[in-house]
């Protein structure tokens, strides 16, 4: 990344960071009550669980790789192909898994829709985190404090 770029960071808002996480915690939290009271077996709860996590994994990651590679970190093309490939097959495997699962109709809405939340705001918790972290690496750590002003918020 040029040094002009990275002079113009901006600090994302301790709201936005403070909601991405809430939203992270409201979409995980949502999922995991919805198969803590579901009727289904162990191994149903667990696979749904596993595609939950797997999900998390491949989507912080794929977005980690593809800033990487705007930043000009170097990313190698299998891994980076992996990434979606790992991000596609979460997907798939929770749309197989509803659809063959003896749930009513709401119960998969709700599944599918608790999962987007997470994968959604896994995605931008882990991007505030490279934000944060690149705009301190460009800003003093005297200036950490200074009250937030319109031009440095995200």
């Amino acid at each position: 990344m040029s040094s002009k770029a990275l002079s113009t960071v901006n600090k994302p808002s301790s709201v936005y960071v403070g909601g991405s996480y809430a939203v992270l915690v409201i979409g995980v939290l949502g999922f995991v009550t919805g198969l803590w009271n579901a009727e289904m077996l162990l191994n149903e709860k667990g696979y749904y669980f596993t595609v939950l996590a797997f999900g998390l994994f491949s989507a912080i990651s794929l977005q980690k790789s593809v800033r990487d590679r705007q930043e000009g970190v170097a990313v190698s093309s299998t891994y980076y192909g992996m990434c979606y490939v790992a991000l596609a097959l979460s997907l798939l495997l929770l749309v197989v898994g509803l659809w063959n699962a003896t749930l009513l109709l709401s119960e998969k809405g709700y599944y599918a829709m608790c999962f987007i939340l997470a994968m959604y705001a896994g995605i931008t918790v882990q991007k505030n985190t490279r934000d944060l972290a690149l705009w301190r690496s460009t800003v003093p750590a005297s200036s950490y404090d200074e009250p937030e002003t319109p031009s440095n918020q995200a």
